[in-house]
């Protein structure tokens, strides 16, 4: 009797080890984990160079018209000087909507100094023509950003990148700039900082 118990106790660890090993084979492989995603789209103003907006200009820009607010941006005073004597402050002001991408003073100081001067000859013509081709007749959110766009020049803008880091790239070959601040809001406008001036072909 001893014996045959046993021998009944063997073979039911016995069969219990082979269901075991027969539901481990058959339980599917873990999933892979999921690759990480990109950066993440801004939903408010990025880039290093936001931080030369002042605090208080900052939180009242989304209450002021958009010349107005550049105005109060130092960084941005020769694009302000130079939008007064094309006489495209009101225009800038009262268009809804736009989109308008901001050289910083830095930007333009890398024009040479005969060039400025050309443009400053003629502020109507040449300096208006150039600063048009800084703006777009639409509201570009930062997700829509990745395209082709045509400026109140007539000449197209073409932007690349993803999450924070979007080049503008022009119509003249090697013209190429980055959004240094993005998507700063004001009452008529969306604003792309700029560290090189937009130039179109010739």
């Amino acid at each position: 009797m001893k014996s045959t118990r046993t021998l009944l106790v063997a073979a039911s660890i016995v069969s219990v080890a082979l269901a075991l090993t027969a539901c481990s084979q058959s339980d599917p492989a873990p999933a892979p984990s999921a690759a990480p995603t990109t950066a993440a789209v801004a939903s408010g103003p990025f880039g290093a160079a936001c931080s030369a907006i002042p605090a208080d200009v900052a939180a009242a820009a989304p209450t002021v018209a958009a010349a107005d607010a550049a105005g109060k941006i130092p960084a941005l005073s020769t694009l302000v000087s130079f939008v007064g004597a094309a006489g495209l402050g009101q225009t800038l002001n009262t268009t809804p909507n736009i989109t308008i991408f901001a050289p910083t003073n830095d930007a333009f100081a890398k024009i040479d100094a005969a060039t400025v001067a050309a443009l400053q000859a003629d502020p109507t013509g040449k300096l208006a023509n150039i600063l048009k081709y800084h703006v777009v007749a639409s509201d570009i959110t930062p997700d829509k950003l990745v395209g082709q766009f045509p400026t109140l020049n007539g000449a197209p803008i073409t932007i690349a990148g993803s999450g924070q880091t979007f080049t503008v790239t022009t119509t003249t070959p090697g013209n190429v700039s980055n959004i240094v601040c993005g998507n700063v809001k004001t009452a008529n406008a969306r604003v792309y900082v700029i560290d090189t001036v937009l130039l179109p072909a010739a």
